[in-house]
């Protein structure tokens, strides 16, 4: 789907207005065309509008100032393998693909990690690897990583998570009950324990444990 040059800028002002001020995140966010995420329907003449928008397995995807402020969150460099809880359509973990060395993605519906991974190969990123496996035990055997993201809402930063992140790294999580309204948490790992900041008020899809009934 192509936008036109009017769109783009509409879209990049609304990301501005909200708070995404890095210029990498902003030019991550320029190359890759929340369109393409976005599967049939009549969502997708709402692809460039700041709200989250339905797709398959009863998830979402987020708003873009939403993915924009996590990936902003994440100071995420050039050197950095990053893991990403929650594939989804496949949208963060492209952005960060434009950020980081290598993105590690995990997601527990099938039929979500096939689509996405379809939609990377024809995008040509490269450096994401999805994985279909239960995301609330991150990848102990690629850890440690020097960044965690987290796309579902866990009732407090989980420990499996943090314990796969290097010493200097950090995680950006939404934390909080499903049915309320949760806070972006960004954990930073030091060499004594964690340090917390809460960022914001967002509301995710719960983080559930186990894999979907599509596998």
């Amino acid at each position: 789907m192509i936008r036109s040059a009017e769109e783009k800028m509409q879209f990049l002002f609304a990301l501005r207005s909200k708070g995404v001020t890095d210029s990498r995140v902003l030019s991550a966010m320029e190359s890759i065309d929340r369109g393409d995420f976005i599967r049939g329907g009549v969502f997708v003449q709402r692809a460039y509008e700041d709200m989250p928008l339905p797709i398959a397995c009863g998830q979402t995807i987020s708003q873009p100032s939403v993915v924009g402020l996590m990936s902003q969150a994440l100071r995420v460099g050039p050197r950095d393998k990053v893991l990403e809880v929650g594939t989804g359509s496949g949208y963060q973990a492209a952005i960060l693909s434009k950020l980081a060395r290598r993105v590690y993605t995990v997601e527990r519906h099938k039929r979500l990690v096939k689509e996405a991974s379809e939609l990377f190969h024809k995008l040509d990123l490269s450096n994401i690897i999805p994985i279909l496996a239960d995301g609330s035990h991150g990848l102990p055997d690629q850890a440690p990583f020097d960044r965690i993201i987290v796309t579902a809402a866990a009732e407090d930063p989980p420990g499996t998570l943090l314990a796969q992140l290097k010493i200097g790294g950090i995680m950006v999580v939404p934390v909080g009950q499903s049915d309320a309204v949760q806070s972006l948490i960004r954990v930073t790992r030091t060499e004594d324990g964690y340090e917390y900041d809460d960022l914001r008020s967002v509301r995710f899809v719960p983080l559930v444990e186990g894999l979907g009934r599509d596998t």
